[in-house]
């Protein structure tokens, strides 16, 4: 009514009364009345805004790779700000009159460009990929001494890399290359499986023969042992031998000695004897043969003196013509057999 209204913004909008020319107020969160003809109002958000992007770079080694990810920021000088890009309201005070506060986001994503194709052309798609961490830390410090982010009275609070991406033919060609570097992993850790068990089994075998050997050790020292006990044993047998061939040698030389002893007073007793029968002899040599003959008969048995009797007739047997027996006589001798 007669060009007379009323505005009221948001702590988060920063507010600026021009008044022939002039700031007449300013500041967050103002609510006031206007004359609408003589007045222009500049509507400048300072809330932090994220602004999303996508782009596509090229590498050192000329791959292609897609950068994703946001950078968040807000106005620190909006005056500043307002001085380099048109933020007016309408004469309602409702609608901007121009499209500048649409293309800020923009502005910001173009820094962001300019300083991730710097990055990007000092890195091979391979460090790129794996480079996200980097990336962001020396962008953002890029960011940070940017002359335009300061001139626009911008303040970086943040900046993500959510994704750096190659070509499809070259992710697919990636993913061969590292399918075949995982395959060939997997049979050299089949071929290091199969190594560690040959060389367990040969240890465990090697450790079998040095049980083997052990054992033949002890069997071998065991059997040392026996020999050498029974060479002790044998030891003493052949002591004991000798011991006791000794005495059997002593005992035959006493024997030896005492059968010398005894033949030589058996050979004593035979000349005394024979000294005694030659004496005897020579006594009866001159001695009758009958008288020899009845001191010989003298003490014999009946039998014996007719058998005596019987060698006479026999001496005599051609002189005799006949010879007669009784049976008496014949009965006595069968009697004394």
């Amino acid at each position: 009514m007669f060009g007379l209204r009323f505005i009221k913004v948001q702590p988060t909008t920063y507010l600026l009364q021009y008044r022939k020319g002039q700031v007449a107020r300013e500041g967050t969160g103002l609510s006031f009345y206007y004359y609408g003809p003589n007045t222009s109002l500049v509507a400048v958000p300072v809330a932090s805004e994220d602004a999303p992007f996508i782009f596509a770079e090229t590498t050192a080694d000329f791959q292609a790779v897609t950068l994703q990810g946001q950078v968040t920021y807000r106005v620190a000088d909006p005056r500043k700000l307002a001085a380099l890009m048109n933020f007016t309201l309408d004469a309602h005070g409702q609608q901007y009159v121009s499209e500048d506060p649409q293309k800020l986001p923009q502005r910001v994503i173009n820094v962001v460009m300019v300083l991730a194709r710097a990055e990007l052309e000092k890195l091979t798609l391979r460090e790129a990929i794996r480079a996200s961490d980097t990336l962001v830390t020396n962008m953002r410090q890029g960011l940070a001494a940017s002359s335009e982010v300061e001139q626009l009275g911008l303040e970086i609070l943040g900046l993500n890399i959510l994704a750096i991406k190659p070509s499809p033919e070259t992710a697919r060609a990636l993913e061969a290359e590292a399918r075949e570097q995982l395959l060939k992993e997997a049979d050299e850790a089949i071929y290091a499986r199969r190594n560690s068990a040959v060389e367990q089994e040969r240890s465990i075998r090697e450790n079998e023969l040095n049980t083997e050997i052990a054992v033949e050790n002890k069997k071998r020292q065991i059997r040392e042992t026996q020999m050498d006990a029974e060479r002790a044993v044998q030891e003493k047998q052949h002591q004991l031998a000798q011991a006791e061939m000794a005495a059997q040698v002593g005992i035959e030389s006493q024997r030896k000695e005492l059968v010398t002893t005894a033949a030589t007073n058996s050979r004593a007793e035979s000349d005394a004897r024979a000294y005694g029968v030659s004496a005897t002899m020579q006594a009866l040599s001159n001695v009758d043969a009958r008288v020899l003959q009845s001191l010989a008969s003298v003490g014999m048995k009946p039998e014996q003196l007719i058998a005596m009797a019987f060698q006479e007739l026999a001496g005599k047997a051609d002189k005799i013509g006949q010879l007669n027996i009784s049976p008496d006589l014949m009965r006595e001798l069968l009697k004394s057999k």
